[in-house]
């Protein structure tokens, strides 16, 4: 499906909170997502081809966008929000499976019914 919503989830190192979000939403039929983090030291760094692929970019803190404009200054971000969520919880947490659900549900919503 070509007009599948493209989801990017960005964290500090994509070790505990994106790739969390893009595991439990990995085979989600409604978007397609990938995770990557700001840390060169992450398992998968973000790139411009992530930022250009993305129809909408999730960022856990409100300090990973100014990091992502630092990063890539010629990129124009569409659509970008913050999930406010600290970097105090581990991969696949309960807690975080839980928050992120909450927050990336009403996103989804919203961006279905082009809010």
């Amino acid at each position: 499906m070509n007009d599948m919503i493209k989801v990017l989830v960005v964290c500090s190192q994509n070790k505990m909170r994106s790739p969390t979000a893009e595991a439990i939403y990995r085979r989600d039929p409604r978007f397609t997502i990938r995770s990557a983090g700001l840390s060169k030291m992450s398992p998968r760094f973000l790139s411009q081809g992530d930022l250009m692929w993305a129809d909408v970019v999730l960022y856990m803190e409100k300090e990973h966008l100014e990091r992502i404009k630092n990063i890539y200054p010629k990129v124009s971000i569409l659509r970008s929000i913050n999930l406010d969520i600290p970097d105090e919880y581990q991969y696949m947490d309960p807690e975080l499976i839980e928050i992120l659900k909450e927050k990336i549900e009403v996103i989804l919503v919203n961006l279905q019914t082009g809010h």
